[in-house]
């Protein structure tokens, strides 16, 4: 249940907001096995005076979503976000897009009317990986 924040400069295109939020679900779908319709994307638009970043086209794209994601997921997410938002609507290029993933346990999250995410069944399992939990006090058996 990723929650996406996109920010950018306004006066963009109808169609260059549009490619942006259908390129950043396509790549959680992608990256995460998110469902099609796990999607909850803002769109904050701000005027020159009040983003200043790098320039016009600088677009940062800001990802909430359940902890336990694999680093391999995070950079196939980072690759398909940057791949599906450099098209031709869009004139963007791979160093306009700056992308901040936040991995936040689900205890963190409140959902479906206060619950919290890790005690509700969201009728599909998020694709996340867990690491085992390793004794560092026991010594390594020899090889």
């Amino acid at each position: 249940m990723p929650l996406v924040k996109v920010h950018m400069r306004g006066g963009k295109s109808k169609e260059h907001k549009k490619v942006v939020l259908d390129g950043v679900h396509l790549a959680l779908m992608s990256a995460f096995k998110i469902p099609v319709n796990d999607r909850i994307l803002l769109l904050s638009e701000y005027d020159a005076e009040h983003f200043d970043g790098r320039d016009e086209n600088f677009t940062i794209v800001e990802i909430l979503a359940y902890s336990g994601r694999t680093k391999d997921m995070k950079k196939q997410l980072y690759r398909d976000i940057v791949k599906n938002l450099c098209k031709s609507a869009t004139n963007l290029q791979p160093t306009d897009i700056f992308i901040i993933l936040n991995d936040i346990p689900k205890e963190n999250w409140g959902i479906r009317g206060g619950l919290m995410a890790s005690e509700v069944d969201m009728g599909f399992k998020p694709d996340v990986y867990i690491s085992p939990k390793v004794d560092t006090t026991k010594p390594k058996p020899k090889a």
